[in-house]
């Protein structure tokens, strides 16, 4: 949600409105994308998709894993990103991360975890509520199911799987490597447990 908690079900607009007054919450539309704003945030979803890949069997005739995240290439320069973008009109935070992986990514899947809200900052979105161009992406792990062969951003995007070790050194932006290094890395270490209720 645009005050707190990102796994919060409220919609984007309609709820939001209600939940929070005029002074404190604005809504502005880059190509017909709906941007939620509170207390001066550009608010967002993104996510970090992810997958196992089998490395064969130990010494122990057990089955061996990897986990690997996809991460996209940016337009605008060197480094890789994790999908993400604003909320459209009447969907959740967690509706606009998926939309997002599979519009700029081109996978579907399912979210596991929130892995925390992240700021930064970002020239493109600085307006009159958000002078400093200032965001708050809240962030969720997305468990690769599908892979598809053509997607909205195909022609713009190419995609690559790396480890967490090299995807943190390919990182764009700084408060993605943070997202990667604490929430997904400390969440992986904990035993990857889901905490997202299915519906």
């Amino acid at each position: 949600m645009c005050e707190g908690g990102a796994t919060d079900t409220l919609r984007c607009r309609d709820d939001l409105e209600k939940k929070a007054g005029a002074e404190d919450m604005s809504f502005t539309s880059f190509n017909l994308v709906v941007v939620c704003q509170s207390n001066g945030f550009v608010l967002s979803a993104k996510c970090i998709p992810f997958k196992y890949k089998s490395l064969g069997e130990n010494d122990n005739d057990e089955p061996e894993k990897v986990v690997e995240v996809l991460m996209i290439n940016s337009n605008s320069g060197p480094g890789l990103l994790f999908p993400k973008g604003g909320w459209e009109n009447d969907e959740t935070v967690e509706e606009a991360a998926i939309r997002e992986a599979v519009e700029e990514a081109g996978v579907r899947g399912e979210l596991v975890h929130f892995l925390g809200d992240y700021e930064f900052k970002s020239k493109t979105l600085q307006d009159e509520f958000s002078p400093e161009g200032l965001c708050k992406a809240a962030m969720f792990a997305l468990l690769v199911t599908e892979e598809l062969d053509s997607w909205p951003e195909q022609s713009l995007r190419q995609r690559s799987w790396l480890t967490i070790p090299e995807a943190i050194e390919c990182c764009r932006h700084s408060w993605m490597r943070e997202a990667l290094e604490k929430g997904f890395s400390e969440w992986y270490a904990g035993g990857m447990i889901s905490t997202m209720k299915k519906d």
